[in-house]
């Protein structure tokens, strides 16, 4: 009978430990250790490796906003209790090192390829029975019907999660580098509570700051700001990153590292000297890695090629100095921001293109890529991502900036005042003439399709219009120089024709009626005598129900263009009477005179 009680207590006490441990092991979720937050990958990159070498079961997680921590386990509730209390008093974590759940991040990223949230997030599984205690239990007499009490075994409670008080806030408050301090008033006036210098000095203009911002954020209003509201303020501040992938992006082929908007923007193709970073969503994004072996003369030529590429607006400020520049392109849609650099022989930069009106976020952004951006061995091979299509309108892979309408004029001074037709100039941003010099409306005479323009610095043509007096004899040779081609062939064409009326198909005066096949481009441009002087300026084609046979073409004529320019307070040469001259001279007249007109956004 002794033997049975005996074997009875040995079940009863075994089967109430088996009970504690199922009980205790189950319905609960493993925890984390916070000990450090970073703001950026290099500086979690760095802390890890330091931390790994000190410290056990250390994991990196990314929490949001920009930011990334370091933590330890993950352990059941009380085991990270013990941990942190135990690190704590050694001194080897953080005094505000706190109790974290897998709620408080969104993803691990170190070590790498492994993902532990998913796993303490589920609950973990009542143990099997233990087969010692089936063992014991076997051959024992149960003819005893006492029955046992067994104290019911309740879980633990979590750990109730409490934020520091004002002293340790404080403490750890001290730890903070200069910028880490700095940032938080970036964060505080961002947030409309601070309204004083960034000088990273805690004083009493900055305390009433984060008083106010407790205060609206629904803590006390102690003054200072405990780690978890730190990092709730900066996340905030850093709330209009969220979405765009913020990761640092190293390319040995290029030799170079730096943060890159991933969420938006995803690598497409090398076209040296870029790395081509496209838009993979619905913002219109673009990333350029600019890298390419070069001297100062290879600088400066990607200066100038880069000013004429169409993500690289005419407006704004730009900067070149003699081993640097710095481009800035503003339009109506899209604001584009390029640095480049020259070093130890080797170019390297980057552009950022952002749509314009989007500007919190592009400054951010922006500020990231500046403050990441590093030179790594490496620089991109001249031949990586050749493509054997090719096109004109290309250069690398990139666009070069069209302008909306091109046409001709001529100078009529020595000064650079150019007459064209007034077409060219509908609804432009800007106008170029040969799209080097900036041009702005001196007259505009819309009847007449004829407006003036002036250069805003002084020019010195090779030629200028010497104006024929008189009408033109019916039946006489004429030629109209014109850039047929809207400035393909970067020189002036020649079309020859002749005059088959004074006046327009209604008897309109100050038109002469052309027997000439023109182009589109042609209009502006000057319609010369077999002398070389100018009889008028060809107008464009009308565009309307009734379409005129082809070689049908209208000038205005030299009295028209005289009474205008003198109205616009332009004095004009005169043409000499004289003969016919060689066309290989009114070829030489033509091209030094004759302009390109360009209407740009």
């Amino acid at each position: 009978m002794i033997r049975t009680i005996l074997a009875a207590v040995c079940v009863l006490f075994l089967v109430a430990q088996t009970s504690e441990a199922q009980q205790s092991s189950s319905g609960q979720t493993n925890v984390w250790v916070q000990i450090e937050a970073q703001p950026s990958l290099n500086a979690i990159n760095e802390a890890l490796q330091r931390r790994s070498g000190e410290l056990q079961d250390v994991n990196g997680f990314y929490l949001g906003s920009g930011w990334y921590g370091v933590a330890l386990g993950p352990y059941p509730p009380q085991e990270a209790q013990r941990v942190l209390a135990t690190l704590r008093s050694q001194g080897r974590i953080p005094r505000d090192s706190y109790i974290a759940g897998a709620d408080d991040f969104e993803r691990q990223i170190w070590p790498v390829g492994v993902d532990q949230l998913t796993a303490s997030a589920a609950v973990v599984p009542a143990l099997p029975e233990d087969p010692q205690v089936q063992t014991l239990a076997e051959g024992t007499d149960t003819t005893d019907t006492t029955e046992p009490t067994v104290a019911e075994v309740q879980p633990e409670p979590e750990p109730e999660i409490v934020d520091e008080t004002p002293r340790e806030a404080r403490a750890s408050e001290s730890r903070l580098s200069r910028d880490e301090k700095a940032a938080l008033q970036v964060a505080l006036k961002w947030s409309g509570h601070y309204a004083g210098a960034i000088d990273a000095a805690f004083g009493a203009g900055t305390r009433r700051s984060m008083a106010a911002w407790q205060a609206d954020n629904g803590h006390e209003e102690t003054g200072i700001l405990t780690t978890r509201q730190r990092a709730q303020l900066l996340g905030q501040y850093n709330a209009v990153l969220n979405g765009m992938g913020l990761a640092m992006v190293s390319d040995p082929q290029i030799g170079i590292e730096m943060i890159v908007p991933t969420g938006v923007v995803k690598f497409s193709r090398y076209e040296p000297p870029f790395a081509h970073f496209d838009a993979s969503g619905d913002i219109p994004a673009r990333v350029l890695m600019i890298s390419q072996e070069g001297n100062q003369d290879t600088l400066f030529g990607l200066y100038d090629i880069m000013q004429t590429l169409r993500i690289v607006p005419q407006n704004g400020p730009r900067e070149r100095n003699s081993n640097s520049f710095t481009l800035i392109g503003e339009s109506a849609t899209m604001i584009s921001h390029t640095e480049v650099t020259l070093k130890d022989g080797q170019i390297k930069g980057f552009t950022l293109v952002w749509p314009a009106g989007d500007e919190e976020r592009r400054t951010r952004i922006l500020s990231e890529m500046q403050k990441s951006f590093t030179r790594i061995s490496g620089v991109l091979d001249p031949a990586a991502g050749y493509n054997e299509e090719q096109s004109i309108d290309l250069i690398s892979g990139l666009e070069i900036r069209k302008p909306i309408l091109s046409r001709s004029g001529f100078y009529v001074d020595a000064s650079g005042t150019v007459i064209t037709t007034s077409e060219v100039v509908a609804n432009c941003g800007h106008i170029t003439i040969d799209d080097e010099y900036d041009a702005e409306i001196a007259a505009q005479y819309d009847a007449l399709g004829i407006v003036v323009l002036r250069p805003t610095a002084a020019l010195a043509p090779m030629n200028v219009a010497a104006f024929r007096q008189g009408a033109p004899r019916l039946k006489s040779d004429v030629a109209v120089a014109g850039f047929s081609y809207g400035g393909v062939l970067g020189a002036p064409s020649l079309t020859y024709g002749e005059v088959a009326e004074l006046r327009g198909l209604n008897g309109e005066p100050g038109l002469n009626r052309l027997e000439l096949v023109a182009l589109d481009g042609d209009a502006g441009g000057p319609v010369f005598d077999t002398g070389g002087g100018v009889l008028g300026m060809l107008l464009p084609r009308t565009e309307g129900r009734r379409q005129l046979p082809d070689g049908v073409s209208f000038a205005a004529d030299s009295e028209a263009l005289q009474r205008v320019l003198k109205e616009a307070g332009v004095r004009v040469s005169v043409a000499a009477d004289a003969g016919a001259i060689p066309p290989a001279e009114l070829t030489d007249r033509a091209n030094g005179m004759t302009v390109l007109v360009s209407c740009w956004e």
